[in-house]
């Protein structure tokens, strides 16, 4: 359990290093949100302005629970499913990589995670399937992926060693 909850600790750490790139992109694109009303999808009023995390929790929410979730939850269910995301990956990651963690495994991590999005996501009719997007966006996306999981290996790694005795 330890190393689940370490694991998740690294992912939430990877989470806020991939968003802080993501959101220093986002302004350099002209954006004018803060850092905490970005993150939090402060703007985001309805399932037409949400971002795809929030459009798969309404996914499973609708097909998996028969819950049809207002537009007033487009903002929170993004941000449940992106964290929650980010979590689960950093504990997975704890799980796959307990033996090896560090940099290189972390790396594998960010690509396999964007790989798995690139797979999931065009069969749930999310995202369009990777070969119909051009190759800056999909270096964009790997790059923040690649950091998410880089941050996750190296923050796994320092709290496996301070556990070891």
């Amino acid at each position: 359990m330890a190393t689940l909850v370490r694991g998740a600790v690294a992912g939430a750490v990877g989470t806020i290093g991939m968003d802080l790139l993501l959101h220093t992109r986002y302004r350099r694109g002209g954006g004018t949100d803060g850092f905490a009303d970005w993150e939090l999808s402060a703007g985001t009023e309805d399932w037409e302005h949400a971002a795809t995390p929030g459009l798969l929790g309404r996914k499973v929410a609708g097909d998996v629970l028969h819950v049809d979730l207002p537009d007033s939850a487009a903002a929170l269910t993004t941000n449940v499913v992106h964290w929650a995301t980010g979590l689960q990956w950093g504990a997975a990651y704890a799980v796959a990589a307990a033996g090896k963690p560090g940099i290189r495994s972390g790396a594998m991590l960010g690509v396999v995670a964007c790989s798995t999005s690139y797979v999931v996501l065009p069969l749930l009719g999310l995202y369009k399937p990777p070969w119909e997007y051009d190759a800056k966006a999909l270096a964009q996306d790997y790059s923040a992926h690649l950091l998410f999981g880089v941050i996750t290996g190296a923050t796994f790694w320092v709290l496996t060693r301070r556990a070891t005795p």
